[in-house]
């Protein structure tokens, strides 16, 4: 089987992870327990976790001059993605704070710093992007970055799949350059006013797309076909933090390599399932291994 190549456009943050026994409310302190400081940032997240799946992965994004982000290029690099694309924005980085409960629950406030300041691609990014079997985006720098790289995509024969998280209104340019839609039930509904009650609402959008529903699993739709729900796998949930990202990156990678993009999902949920057992988002992204574990093919 041929090693995917994915290119991964998107941000890059500091994570500073904090767990406690229960999120603290408007205007409550409550005292935590342990404290992690790891990458994450949804590009460089998903970047990660496809290297971890089994493909090559260039990732095209930008960091600071500060100390962060010295320390994220060092690390997305020592996990084996390709950041000779990675830009260098004079400033803080992005940051995001993010509080753990014990169940496994989080809240996450994210400053953008440099991923704001990520705009028109160069030519050297767009071969990058052309070059790739996959094209993974998500809303974390600007969107007009996004619809550059996805069209770019598109031209040149390069799937696409556009994560939309944050919830916020995604372009019908970019829309129309997407191939695959990944989305949690507060992005679709900001999209198309559906939830999990009609996942095929998405496909007025987009031809394909996958609605995750954490421990309740996963829809996926196309259009000419009934939809699927892909079960979630069951495990012990330690920091849900990135499970997206594995999930996102997971299934392009399986896509990537050839595989019906039903058994790709059951594949994502996998590592999704196998990147919650662990704390800290870069941390926790589970190995190609990992996710053959916990994965069951569809009957």
């Amino acid at each position: 089987m041929r090693q995917t190549r994915v290119a991964v456009v998107g941000s890059a943050n500091m994570d500073l992870v904090a767990t406690a026994g229960a999120l603290p409310r408007p205007g409550e302190t409550v005292l935590g327990s342990d404290f992690v400081m790891v990458p994450g940032g949804k590009g460089a997240n998903q970047a990660v976790a496809a290297v971890r799946a089994g493909a090559s992965c260039a990732f095209l994004g930008a960091i600071g001059s500060d100390a962060f982000g010295v320390t994220l290029r060092a690390r997305i690099t020592a996990a084996g993605v390709d950041t000779g694309h990675l830009r260098v924005v004079y400033g803080a980085s992005g940051v995001a704070l993010v509080m753990v409960s014990a169940d496994g629950e989080n809240a996450i406030l994210v400053t953008p710093g440099a991923n704001a300041a990520f705009t028109g691609l160069t030519e050297g990014e767009l071969t990058a992007v052309r070059d790739a079997d996959v094209l993974v985006a998500q809303l974390e720098i600007p969107v007009a970055t996004v619809t550059e790289a996805a069209l770019a995509a598109r031209a040149a024969g390069t799937r696409v799949i556009l994560n939309a998280a944050p919830a916020r209104h995604v372009p019908a340019e970019l829309l129309a350059a997407v191939d695959l839609l990944v989305v949690n039930e507060n992005e679709a509904r900001t999209l198309t006013g559906a939830g999990r009650d009609d996942p095929g609402a998405l496909l007025t959008l987009v031809p394909r797309a996958v609605l995750t529903l954490g421990g309740e699993g996963a829809w996926y739709v196309e259009r000419d076909a009934a939809p699927v729900h892909v079960p979630a796998v069951r495990v012990d949930v330690v920091d849900s933090t990135a499970a997206g990202d594995a999930f996102t990156a997971a299934l392009a990678v399986a896509w990537g390599e050839g595989r019906d993009l039903r058994a790709a999902v059951h594949w994502a949920a996998a590592a999704g399932a196998a990147c919650v057992r662990r704390l800290g988002a870069s941390v926790a992204l589970p190995s190609r291994a990992e996710i053959d574990q916990l994965y069951a093919p569809p009957a």
